[in-house]
């Protein structure tokens, strides 16, 4: 399975995960940063008409980013929650699918993602979308996948590095994307479907390759996720596969414009370490394989130290999606079954479940993709109700 979202791609991470997808809704930012139990309002985000939905980011002007459904669920587009309304984003020309990367964090209106287009992999090496949690693919498969950037309406797309797909997550406010890219070098050692190397790809604001971010040595690719407005970039580093956090060796820095990777450690697995976020203080947080690489936890990295976050009770498996500069600290956690849960990791309090913070109702939070500094939480929902898996938003009262 090669799915261009990297967050799903830790489907069968562990015997004991079937991860949720995410969802998200929009709303003003609120003056307080810290919220004590019971203290969020939920905000239900909607869709394009179809029954699935995912908020993957939010800056700091409430603005809600990710992907909504078409009717008939065969078909995703990325999508802009503002104002009470849902915008379509479109795709690149001729293209199916696309989304809203992650961790995303412009506030200048650029938001970055993924497309497909009307052109054909040649190398038919699957970079397929998948409309709804159980797996069901959308329509048009093995096409051509590119980033894109989108501002003032105009969906433009990314360059590769002489391959054939690309793809972006994150954005500063200095309009630096950050995401992968393919080289045209077919490595040997790849692991099928995926037959072309690729490397980390920082893109300048006009849209073009401004550094490549070499793996970690020893290494065949890597992939960049999350950018802070100092140039810091952080991601994963492991052997050529299709893209999953799953055969990250090495969650990784770059930084001081360097482009040779900096080892951040793990929690004593050889597998499943990947950075996903970075704040302005250079806290970093995403995911780390255990001893024995039977499951991971997430982590958040500070001076030179990764410090496991553990899960929520009951549980055995987490990872962190985003950290914002008051340390708040987002993501899921999973039991044996894969039954997620949105929680919220601060100091003094720890992990907290998030479904414990918000008054009863029907939606059950799975996941959390993303927090501003504001305090606002965005991510994906299961309504009891209806069966949908939709975005919320989470916001501080």
């Amino acid at each position: 399975m090669k799915r261009i979202k990297i967050v799903s791609a830790l489907v069968g991470l562990v015997a004991l995960a079937t991860l949720a997808v995410k969802d998200a809704v929009w709303k003003h930012a609120l003056p307080s940063v810290y919220a004590s139990a019971g203290q969020y309002t939920i905000t239900e985000l909607g869709t394009l008409g179809g029954t699935v939905g995912s908020a993957d980011s939010i800056n700091d002007k409430g603005w809600v980013a990710g992907f909504a459904n078409l009717p008939g669920d065969r078909e995703e587009h990325a999508v802009l929650w503002l104002n009470g309304g849902i915008a379509d984003l479109g795709t690149l020309p001729g293209g199916p699918n696309s989304s809203v990367g992650f961790p995303a964090k412009n506030n200048q209106g650029i938001l970055v993602g993924f497309s497909q287009t009307s052109d054909s992999d040649p190398l038919r090496e699957g970079w397929n979308y998948t409309c709804t949690p159980s797996g069901h693919r959308c329509q048009g498969t093995n096409l051509i996948t590119l980033g894109f950037v989108w501002q003032k309406g105009v969906m433009t797309s990314l360059p590769t590095l002489g391959g054939n797909i690309s793809e972006a997550f994150g954005v500063n406010n200095l309009g630096q994307v950050v995401g992968f890219a393919e080289t045209k070098t077919q490595g040997v050692n790849c692991v099928r479907p995926q037959m072309l190397d690729y490397e980390a790809v920082m893109w300048n604001p006009n849209g073009d390759v401004q550094a490549t971010l070499l793996p970690f040595p020893g290494d065949s690719v890597s992939a960049a996720v999350g950018i802070n407005d100092n140039g810091q970039i952080v991601g994963g580093s492991g052997p050529c596969a299709p893209l999953s956090p799953a055969i990250g060796v090495h969650a990784v820095l770059w930084q001081n414009g360097s482009t040779t990777a900096t080892d951040l450690g793990n929690l004593g697995g050889s597998t499943n370490n990947v950075a996903f976020s970075i704040n302005g203080q250079g806290q970093i947080v995403g995911f780390s394989g255990l001893p024995g690489n039977a499951t991971a936890h997430a982590f958040i990295w500070q001076n030179g130290i990764m410090t496991d976050l553990g899960t929520l009770f009951g549980d055995v498996f987490s990872l962190a999606f985003s950290i914002n500069d008051n340390g708040q600290v987002v993501g899921e956690s999973c039991n044996a079954k894969g039954t997620c849960r949105a929680f919220l990791w601060q100091n003094g309090a720890g992990m907290l479940d998030l479904n414990t913070l918000v008054a009863s109702g029907t939606l059950r939070l799975l996941s959390a993709q993303d927090i501003n500094h504001q305090g606002q939480i965005v991510g994906q929902a299961f309504d009891q109700n209806t069966g949908n898996t939709i975005g919320f938003l989470a916001t501080p009262e």
